[in-house]
């Protein structure tokens, strides 16, 4: 709310037009006659140190005399303030809500932006090393996670960012399809997007038997040949997950043997209905309507081409770091963004956290600690760095 004090004197036609003007503008204003006010004549010298009239305080900006132009860049600075951000979050998953808790705690102004909230996690079937809960869905940690940040004053915009810009005075523009709102600060927790595996055929059969999600798609398949890609430790749940509805699971890798955590390679080797094929790569996906075979560049049993009514692909994820990269913010090789302890960029005033960082280790928890430390140094920059900054289309 803006606050606005004109201190005036009966029969000054410089007042009235003073007051006409702000009435023009919209803008409520409180009205002190200095001629029968002591206080407010005290007031009137303390703040413009001559006895003058009028005199206008727009919100600690003392302007005296009548003066246009001086009174529409004052306005304009603290509409500006009213309606800047202290911090915009894109990214709707679990580091970039953990970030909203905190920001909402340290009652800083702030708006989350994501086309969905939850993130990649809540495509996960079985999360047993989340301290807390010995075991939980995905799902129910994303929806306990939203639940957590409707307890603070933090907006949520389910809409794509378009793209960032920076402004020259330190702030910065985050769009919206043709709209835009002013932060002092962005958390990039942008997350990443499955890896494909770029061979003949894949781009013509994804969702006709090529996958990326186990959970979503695995239903598709009950009593079905399936076939998953990867040797990490996320292949190996989404193989044991696909064991529940498939006849046959075959995890296909490249290496010479998979290499996820010890229990649930335990897991995959005791589990009848999964099989690993090491040293092997699809180089292509065959079909007709519906994935029919694959092509291996190392033959299995004698033939380089293996019948899948599915093939499911993990092989990791690419970061979606674009975002950033257009206003600068530096990148690894990997194209993960760069952060230091106290998830810093470097860009000042832009943070990021979760798995579009170059961390090595990428849980949920480790992307809910550093959505958590972005929040707090964002805290910190805006309580030491004065921004308030009106871009030049806002002249």
């Amino acid at each position: 709310m803006v606050s606005i004090k004109v201190y005036s004197a009966p029969g000054c036609p410089w007042c009235k037009k003073t007051k006409e003007f702000l009435k023009e503008k919209n803008m409520a204003f409180e009205d002190l006659n200095v001629a029968e006010d002591e206080q407010a004549m005290h007031e009137l010298m303390e703040k413009a140190g001559q006895i003058v009239v009028p005199v206008l305080d727009i919100d600690g900006t003392v302007i005296v005399g009548y003066e246009v132009a001086k009174i529409n860049e004052a306005l304009k600075m603290v509409q500006m303030a009213a309606n800047m951000y202290d911090i915009v979050i894109i990214g709707g998953g679990v580091s970039g809500l953990s970030a909203a808790i905190y920001a909402g705690r340290l009652m800083m102004k702030t708006a989350v932006i994501a086309e969905k909230l939850g993130g990649t996690i809540v495509l996960t079937d079985d999360i047993a090393n989340y301290p807390g809960f010995n075991r939980i869905t995905g799902l129910e940690l994303g929806d306990k996670i939203q639940g957590h940040v409707k307890d603070y004053d933090v907006e949520i915009i389910e809409k794509k960012v378009t793209k960032v810009e920076r402004c020259k005075e330190g702030c910065f523009k985050v769009f919206t399809d043709d709209e835009y709102i002013h932060t002092k600060t962005i958390i990039f927790a942008t997350g990443t997007e499955w890896r494909k595996l770029n061979v003949p055929g894949e781009k013509e059969f994804t969702g006709k038997g090529v996958h990326y999600c186990a959970l979503c798609d695995g239903p598709f398949y009950k009593d079905k040949i399936i076939g998953i890609v990867g040797g990490s430790d996320s292949a190996a749940k989404e193989a044991l997950l696909l064991a529940e509805y498939g006849k046959k699971v075959y995890v296909i890798y490249r290496g010479e043997k998979i290499r996820p955590e010890p229990v649930n390679l335990k897991r995959v080797m005791e589990n009848e209905t999964i099989e690993v094929i090491n040293s092997t790569n699809v180089i292509e996906i065959k079909g007709d309507e519906f994935v029919t075979s694959v092509i291996f560049d190392n033959p299995y049993k004698g033939s380089d081409e293996f019948k899948l009514d599915a093939l499911f692909v993990e092989i990791g994820h690419t970061p979606l770091s674009g975002l950033a990269k257009t206003i600068g913010v530096a990148l690894n090789e990997r194209d993960e963004i760069i952060i230091d302890r106290e998830a810093k960029t470097n860009i000042e005033g832009v943070f990021a956290a979760g798995d579009v960082v170059d961390t090595k280790f990428k849980q949920a928890i480790t992307g809910v600690a550093e959505g958590v430390t972005a929040a707090y140094s964002a805290y910190h920059y805006v309580n030491e760095t004065e921004l308030i900054c009106i871009c030049e289309d806002e002249e």
